[in-house]
């Protein structure tokens, strides 16, 4: 709902006037909590309006908010509030206007350009210059309408991008040029494929969405997957990718028909609407907020191939762009990979103390012993399984483990032993898991005494394991000593381990505590550096990977028929 009226702004005369148009909108449930400015910038996206135009008008004292007037753009709005915003039509034609343009193609009668993110194509209500179209006449002043024919409002526009859209666009400079590159729109010749980030993973992985699309008959800003009534819309899409440590996917999308918002709205019909899209993925980008996941301004969505038929020659031609800076930073932050790190060795050798000192330096640590300790307390998960198994045969009197009676069992029978293996262990490789999910994103090291033995290295609970080994003397003397174990307690500890050849084998990291503790803080930190060094290469490796991928599928492009 809007509505019309003349004013005259101070500095305008009135040949310059132009119609204010006012619109009010009731705040939804689902956006309240929105600033004010991003609100009605997704409210007017459909008439070209942009966020930084709203900010303006904000600013300017043009919002009311319940009938009072705000000037605050980030201002939350409630649900049920009441808002009231005013803004001008452009002027009749555009006009030239000097501004940066990203050329990939031009000859006098077709030009391909990168539009950046942010940049209006034509101008529209409450957006009348600062558009693409301004800068194109300033580049090519043939393509004004007294020059060339073209619509003054729109000279050499054949197709658009959503001002938060990125990617490649092709223009023309002469009609004859615009109607047959119209044409090939119009019957599907030309190919387009998007680059997207959406929240989740498509299931399947890759398909065709082929439904309508029209306007939501709910909310009149926005379009709609219709069951009756909308224009067809046909989407295919690929899954090239799924980040390792967050719910988002990059999905190729080529589009066979050119509806308004066409592939935010499927891709927000199958559950997985695009990254930074406040209209239609709000819930999406709520919780991912909620999440603290990284920052991102606007719908992830960028054009990255583009093949046509040059409109004089005939010629087929090719173009590829790859992603704009903002898209690229959030999907080299959506590949950060951490390195998960297991520390094993030989019973007394000095993980432990090892673990302290990573700890201490700021590294994200896990001891197994620790939650082991936990579980076993009065009413933890471990004691209750032993109690449900055993019965009171190693339960304490306050409800917990007795350690040494559970010891002693384990050590007489090897049915015990492996019996509370099986109890026990998942529930420390859950937390385990659990650990490095937290810490996904950096180097995290958990100390596992028996990751080995149990399989952790093989079943993609950790990257990489490290040991810590320590001369036999010293483990069997002063370290012995120190935990005032028997050697025969140390040497029974030893025969539930491998043995250290075969731990040393599987340890892509080894650390020799034969020396004072400053040896082996040094030592420590040094893998630490190593770490880091490895957890980039894999970083890297990555996105070269997800890279791959996007120039594969260029690659695929085919002529749209």
């Amino acid at each position: 709902m809007h509505t019309e009226r003349e004013t005259t702004m101070p500095g305008e005369t009135s040949a310059s006037v132009r119609a204010e148009q006012v619109w009010r909108r009731e705040v939804e449930p689902e956006n309240s909590g929105l600033r004010l400015d991003r609100y009605w910038a997704g409210v007017l996206e459909l008439e070209g309006v942009s966020r930084g135009k709203v900010q303006e008008w904000i600013k300017a004292g043009r919002a009311m908010v319940d009938g009072r007037a705000v000037r605050k753009p980030r201002l939350a709005v409630l649900a049920g509030q009441m808002l009231e915003l005013r803004g001008k039509r452009p002027d009749a034609g555009a006009v030239a206007q000097p501004g940066p343009l990203d050329v990939v193609y031009e000859d006098r009668e077709l030009v391909v350009i990168c539009k950046p993110a942010g940049l209006t194509t034509h101008p529209a209500p409450g957006e009348p210059d600062g558009t693409l179209v301004n800068r194109l006449l300033a580049r090519w002043p043939d393509m004004a309408a007294e020059r060339s024919g073209m619509d003054p409002q729109r000279p050499g526009i054949v197709h658009r991008l959503d001002k938060d859209t990125s990617g490649l666009m092709a223009a023309v400079r002469t009609e004859a040029a615009r109607l047959r590159l119209a044409e090939d729109f119009a019957e599907r010749r030309v190919a387009k494929l998007y680059l997207a980030l959406v929240h989740g993973q498509p299931d399947p992985k890759q398909g065709e969405i082929n439904r309508p699309i029209g306007r939501d008959p709910r909310h009149k800003t926005r379009m709609a997957v219709l069951p009756k009534g909308g224009r067809e819309a046909r989407t295919s899409y690929r899954t090239l990718w799924s980040a390792p440590n967050d719910p988002a996917s990059l999905v190729a999308v080529r589009i066979h028909t050119g509806r308004t918002h066409q592939v935010r709205v499927h891709m927000a019909d199958v559950g997985c609407p695009l990254l930074g899209d406040a209209v239609y993925g709000s819930r999406a980008e709520a919780h991912w907020r909620e999440q603290g996941r990284c920052t991102v301004e606007r719908q992830m969505l960028h054009a990255y191939a583009l093949r046509l038929t040059h409109p004089s020659t005939g010629e087929r031609l090719g173009f590829v762009r790859e992603p704009i800076e903002d898209f690229s930073a959030v999907l080299g932050e959506l590949a950060r990979t951490g390195l998960r790190v297991g520390l094993v060795g030989p019973p007394g050798g000095g993980k432990s103390t090892l673990l302290r000192v990573l700890g201490e330096a700021g590294i994200p640590t896990f001891s197994a012993d620790a939650v082991v300790a936990e579980l076993y307390r009065p009413g933890g998960d471990g004691a209750a399984l032993l109690a449900r198994r055993f019965g009171d045969a190693y339960v304490d009197a306050s409800g917990g483990v007795d350690k040494l009676s559970l010891f002693r069992g384990m050590r007489e029978s090897d049915r015990v032993r492996r019996e509370v293996g099986e109890l026990v262990h998942p529930l420390v490789r859950h937390a385990a898991e659990e650990f490095f999910r937290v810490h996904a994103r950096q180097v995290a090291v958990a100390e596992v005494p028996l990751l080995l033995e149990g399989g952790w290295h093989e079943r993609d609970v950790v990257d990489v394991v490290a040991g810590v080994f320590c001369p036999r003397e010293r483990r069997y003397g002063p370290f012995r000593e120190a935990r005032g174990l028997r050697p025969e307690t140390l040497a029974l500890l030893d025969s539930w381990q491998w043995p250290e050849e075969q731990k040393r084998s599987a340890c892509a990291y080894q650390v020799e505590n034969d020396g004072d503790l400053d040896a082996l803080r040094r030592r420590g930190l040094a893998l630490v550096e190593q770490w880091e060094v490895e957890r980039n290469a894999r970083e890297n490796a990555e996105l070269e990977r997800v890279y791959a991928a996007m120039r594969e599928a260029a690659g695929q492009l085919e002529d749209a028929q």
